[in-house]
């Protein structure tokens, strides 16, 4: 059984899956990053985001957050889900409590960025609704971004 629950971003639980997804991202984009780079960090909660972990058995096994861009608008950022736990619909089921918890936030549009060769998650962003935009905010002039977007309430 997925229990999903809001965590701050700077959990112990929600760091080590952005690191996972950090070193994964650098495997997929080693021209990118410089070997001895520090791993990411998450900055803390700011008004109208929300970090959602999926668990089983109290594991945390995928992530997801929105992020505010203007009071309409959020980006989603942080979707993961650890190898051993994909190709269960845990990233389609993090991606559907953060679009059904965005309305309650006041978004009305959420954006978000995925890299180039992450063709699975474009493929399920597409398959939920979303649509290719051009890139926006610190994602512009990056050849490796693809950039989404899905309008939640007209």
């Amino acid at each position: 059984m997925i229990h999903f629950e809001p965590v701050d971003p700077q959990h112990p639980d929600a760091l080590a899956l952005l690191h996972e997804a950090a070193l994964e991202a650098r495997t997929l984009y080693p021209e990118l990053f410089a070997p001895d780079a520090p791993l990411p960090t998450n900055a803390p909660a700011e008004p109208g985001s929300l970090y959602l972990l999926a668990r089983e058995q109290g594991r945390a096994l995928a992530c997801g957050a929105l992020r505010p861009i203007d009071a309409q608008t959020a980006e989603l950022r942080r979707m993961f889900v650890t190898h051993d736990a994909r190709r269960r619909g845990l990233a389609r089921a993090v991606l559907q409590q953060l679009e059904a918890a965005a309305p309650t936030l006041g978004y009305r549009r959420l954006r978000l960025e995925t890299g180039y060769r992450q063709v699975p998650a474009m493929t399920l962003y597409q398959s939920c609704g979303w649509r290719p935009i051009e890139a926006f905010g610190s994602y512009v002039g990056d050849p490796t971004s693809r950039c989404f977007e899905k309008i939640l309430l007209p």
